[in-house]
């Protein structure tokens, strides 16, 4: 099926004195045929039905509102401007359910709100992305889907509702973000091989496994929220003993006996100075029964979580591989110094 790619585009460009010493655009205009491509950049966009159009003053939630997709090239940063005019509140929002959007597709590319494929060092920063889906539909939807073995499906509110997902992508950086959705797999950086993600200040909520990284990932001072499902957290590290998922400084809240993680794929979480919502079930980060053979035994190492009275999260960091010391456990560390998303 032909996909519907791109709408409207709002875009800034620059101005400068012609030889008549009238303003004209250039650079980072869809006009400019010698400066950045943008002629053969825009053509693309019209080939698939998009119309370009420039706007002149600066991007703000009401200026860019009309705009199904916009580009902003440049953007104002503080090294430019002492005063940046940043946006006020950026929010990227879609309603898809997985199991509706594999009646008509072959795969997953394009089921998540935001989605990257091979992208890599991104930082993400500022912007809410949510899956309205399980938020507009409380009741199961049963609909036609073609590329299943049965003819009809049914939806449900809380199944598979991704914000972002990528595939082989790696390096990709989050800083105060908002990944939103109802159901689960919310949050799916999914990269076995060499997949590096790192959250800072973030906000995750959604259903069954809603952060689910795989490979190595590091979240510090995020909160996650489950609103259903049987687990928040989860964690693929199967393709290698060093893979980890490490989470510092972190709370979790969510409804009355939420669970805090499962794994059913070789997983080693770190938990570290987290606090759990006293409404939280005392049920240790489980596996799940499974076929997958397993090569690595049970990894979930905790370090000075709280509160602390008869929980399942007792300090057992010196159990873990190497007996690294709680100080040096950081970002640098968790991706052995292959990548330092500080200096990104």
């Amino acid at each position: 099926k032909q996909r519907n790619y791109l709408q409207p585009k709002v875009y800034i460009g620059l101005t400068t004195d012609n030889a008549q010493g009238h303003d004209i655009r250039w650079h980072y205009a869809w006009e400019d045929l010698s400066n950045g491509g943008f002629n053969m950049l825009g053509n693309q966009f019209k080939n698939k039905g998009a119309q370009l159009k420039m706007s002149t003053i600066a991007p703000s939630t009401l200026s860019l509102s009309k705009a199904a997709v916009y580009i902003i090239v440049d953007p104002d940063n503080i090294k430019d401007n002492p005063s940046p005019n940043y946006m006020d509140k950026t929010i990227i929002s879609q309603s898809i359910a997985r199991d509706a959007w594999r009646c008509d597709h072959d795969d997953d590319w394009g089921v998540a709100t935001v989605n990257l494929d091979s992208c890599s060092m991104i930082n993400f920063k500022n912007l809410t992305i949510e899956n309205r889906y399980g938020f507009e539909n409380k009741e199961p939807i049963k609909i036609p889907c073609t590329l299943d073995s049965a003819p009809f499906k049914l939806v449900q509110p809380s199944g598979h509702q991704m914000a972002f997902r990528s595939f082989n992508s790696t390096k990709l950086k989050f800083i105060n973000c908002h990944f939103k959705a109802f159901g689960g797999d919310t949050m799916s950086p999914w990269n076995t091989t060499d997949g590096m993600f790192y959250f800072k200040d973030c906000l995750l909520e959604g259903g069954v496994d809603f952060y689910c990284p795989r490979g190595w990932a590091y979240a510090e001072s995020c909160t996650f929220i489950s609103n259903t499902g049987t687990a928040a957290i989860w964690h693929d590290g199967s393709l290698h003993e060093d893979a980890k998922s490490v989470l510092v400084n972190c709370n979790f809240k969510g409804f009355d006996g939420f669970n805090l993680g499962r794994f059913h794929r070789d997983a080693q979480f770190y938990l570290i100075n987290c606090h759990y919502a006293s409404n939280m079930s005392n049920t240790d980060i489980y596996q799940v029964k499974t076929s997958n053979t397993l090569s690595w035994p049970r990894r979930v190492y905790y370090f000075n979580d709280a509160p602390s009275e008869n929980k399942f999260y007792k300090n057992n960091l010196h159990e873990a591989k190497g007996q690294p010391d709680v100080l040096n456990i950081n970002a640098n560390w968790v991706f052995n110094e292959r990548w330092n998303p500080l200096l990104q």
